[in-house]
């Protein structure tokens, strides 16, 4: 799961920040990652910008965003950042706005802003209230985000969409309630229509899928709801028996943003070690 970092106090490490390969593919694309100050979507900035994009992260988190920027300046990388709250419509059009008219343009989003809020995990214990809050975040975010920068993207005639779906949304979550699994489904959905409706202008609309995430935050849900004979079992049925890492999905997004994926659009890519297999 990918959130926005209030729920987590832990500093943003940077595990690799060169890609191993001496690849630099995103020379001189400006990257955007919405609620990326920790977790996937830092791991994923960082790889971004180690493949060479200028990138902008946002988090409703100011001091999260500084850590995050001292964390890869340590590494030698850089960060630009701006405080965004993706679940206000009115915060992510006038922050998005200043991000273009610092960067420019923006050619790569990518709509990592999500999480089931530990929401509960019943459907019967879920409120209207629970369903809004999980909907705004997941889905109208990656909707909010995408409407501000599709303009400029299509003015340029080439942009690179990644959203976040999850495994959840296609198989079941064994963490996060229905509200959760509802709307990284619709995600999906939402990624094919707009892959359609925006390919005609250079425009590639992609969706990552990943299993468990071992990021700060899944963890403590992981060890709160489910049992450690449940969480043993469960990691026996993953055919490569791990859970994910950050940088197996950061690996994923620099792969749909770059030219070797130029070909790719519509797709949903399962990430979770052969778990589910579609």
């Amino acid at each position: 799961m990918n959130t926005d970092s209030l729920h987590g106090n832990a500093a943003p490490e940077v595990r690799e920040a060169d890609p191993g390969r001496g690849c630099r593919r995103l020379g001189g694309r400006t990257a955007l990652l919405t609620a990326a100050a920790r977790g996937i979507g830092f791991a994923s900035a960082v790889r971004l910008a180690a493949e060479g994009a200028q990138v902008w992260i946002t988090d409703r988190d100011e001091a999260a965003l500084a850590q995050a920027a001292q964390a890869a300046a340590a590494a030698g990388l850089r960060l630009h950042t701006q405080c965004m709250d993706s679940s206000n419509a009115a915060d992510v059009a006038s922050s998005i706005a200043a991000v273009l008219a610092q960067a420019g343009r923006v050619d790569v989003l990518v709509n990592n802003a999500g999480g089931s809020l530990h929401t509960p995990f019943r459907l019967l214990d879920e409120t209207d209230a629970h369903w809004q809050q999980v909907m705004d975040l997941n889905v109208m975010g990656a909707v909010w985000a995408s409407r501000a920068v599709l303009p400029a993207m299509a003015a340029q005639g080439f942009g690179r969409i990644v959203n976040f779906g999850s495994k959840a949304g296609r198989f079941g979550s064994l963490i996060a309630g229905p509200n959760y699994a509802a709307a990284k489904g619709a995600i999906a959905a939402l990624t094919r229509q707009m892959a359609q409706e925006f390919g005609p202008q250079g425009i590639s609309v992609n969706c990552i899928c990943p299993g468990v995430v071992m990021t700060e935050r899944t963890r403590g849900l992981w060890a709160e709801r489910r049992s450690a004979e449940e969480r043993e079992r469960v990691l026996k049925e993953i055919p490569l028996r791990r859970h994910a890492e950050v940088e197996d999905v950061a690996a994923a997004v620099a792969w749909l943003v770059s030219d070797d994926a130029a070909f790719i659009t519509g797709i949903t890519l399962d990430l979770n070690g052969g778990q589910g297999m579609g």
